[in-house]
C-alpha cells in the first residue's frame, strides 16, 4: 500500500464519521445515545470478528499490542463516543463535529509534553486560528435553542480522549499491522465497559430502541464500522503527520451534510462556516511542521 493510497483512505474515513454522526443525529430524536452505542458496536463487532475467525488466526491474542489495544477500547470508541453523541444532541452536529475535529491540537500538545517535541511558529499560528474558530463555532445565535457553552466541553473532550487512544493505536498496529484486529479489539473493550456501566447502573431500559430509530441507528453502525477499520488502515499504512489530518477533516464532512439533510433540524449559518474553515487551516498548520 502506497501513502498516496493511505491519504484516500484517510478521508474516506472522515467522511464515514460523518455520515454516522448526520445518521445517528437523526436517530436520536426519538431514542438516546445507549442505544446507538450498543447497536454501533454490535454491529462492529458481529461483522469484525465474523471476518477474523473466518479468515485469521487467533494467536494475536497473546501479543503484547493487546495491552495498548485494551486500554485504548477504554478510552475510544466508548467515552470519546458517547461524549461526542451527547454534544450532538445538546449542541448539534454541525457544532459538535467541527469541534471533535480539534484533536491535533491536542496530538501535539502530547508530543511536545511527552516525547519533547519543539513546535515551530506554524504551530503557534494554528493554535491562534483554532481558537478564533471555537470563538465562532460556539458563538450563541438569536436562530437556534439556548445551550450553555459548556456543553461545548463535550465535544472538546472527545477530541482529547481521542488524540491519546490513537497514540496508543499506532503503537500497537507496529506490532500486529492488521487494522480488522484493531478494531476487533477496541470495540469489544468498550462494549464490554458500556454493558457493565448500564447494568451497574440499573439503566438497561436505556437500551430500548424506538421503532423509527432503528433504520438510523443500523446505517450509522455500518458506516460506522467500515470508517473505523479504514482509519486503522490509514493509521497503520502512512506517517502520522499526514494521516491525523486527514482523519479530522470530518468537520468539512459533518457541515456539509447537516445543511444537506439536517435543515429541519440544525442551522448552519457563514458564522459555524467560517468557523470551520479556520478550524482546518490550523489543523494544516500545527501537523505541516
Amino acid at each position: 500500500m502506497t501513502l498516496p493510497f493511505a491519504e484516500i483512505i484517510a478521508i474516506c474515513s472522515a467522511m464515514g464519521w460523518a455520515i454516522d454522526s448526520v445518521l445517528v443525529r437523526q436517530g436520536l430524536r426519538r431514542s438516546n445515545i445507549f442505544a446507538a452505542m450498543l447497536m454501533s458496536y454490535a454491529v462492529s463487532i458481529t461483522c469484525v470478528w465474523s471476518y477474523l475467525i473466518a479468515t485469521t488466526s487467533l494467536e494475536f491474542l497473546k501479543s503484547p499490542a493487546m495491552i495498548y489495544y485494551i486500554i485504548s477500547g477504554c478510552m475510544q470508541p466508548l467515552f470519546a463516543r458517547a461524549l461526542f453523541y451527547e454534544g450532538i444532541i445538546r449542541i448539534g452536529v454541525a457544532r459538535a463535529g467541527p469541534l471533535r475535529g480539534i484533536e491535533p491540537l491536542f496530538a501535539a500538545a502530547i508530543a511536545m509534553l511527552v516525547f519533547n517535541e519543539q513546535p515551530g511558529l506554524q504551530v503557534y499560528a494554528g493554535t491562534v486560528l483554532i481558537v478564533g474558530s471555537l470563538w465562532l463555532i460556539s458563538g450563541k445565535q438569536a436562530d437556534n435553542k439556548q445551550w450553555r457553552f459548556i456543553d461545548a466541553l463535550l465535544p472538546i473532550s472527545a477530541a482529547l480522549i481521542s488524540a491519546i487512544s490513537q497514540t496508543l493505536r499506532k503503537q500497537a498496529l507496529q506490532i500486529i499491522p492488521d487494522p480488522f484486529v484493531a478494531a476487533a479489539m477496541v470495540t469489544t473493550v468498550s462494549l464490554i465497559l458500556l454493558l457493565g456501566f448500564v447494568f451497574a447502573t440499573g439503566r438497561s431500559q436505556q437500551f430500548r430502541m424506538n421503532r423509527n430509530s432503528l433504520g438510523f441507528f443500523l446505517g450509522a453502525a455500518l458506516v460506522a464500522t467500515t470508517a473505523q477499520v479504514a482509519n486503522f488502515i490509514a493509521l497503520g499504512r502512512g506517517e502520522m503527520s499526514v494521516i491525523i489530518p486527514l482523519l479530522n477533516i470530518t468537520p468539512l464532512f459533518t457541515v456539509f451534510f447537516s445543511a444537506l439533510f439536517l435543515r429541519k433540524v440544525e442551522t448552519v449559518n457563514l458564522r459555524i462556516v467560517c468557523g470551520v474553515m479556520l478550524m482546518v487551516g490550523g489543523v494544516v498548520l500545527i501537523t505541516s511542521r
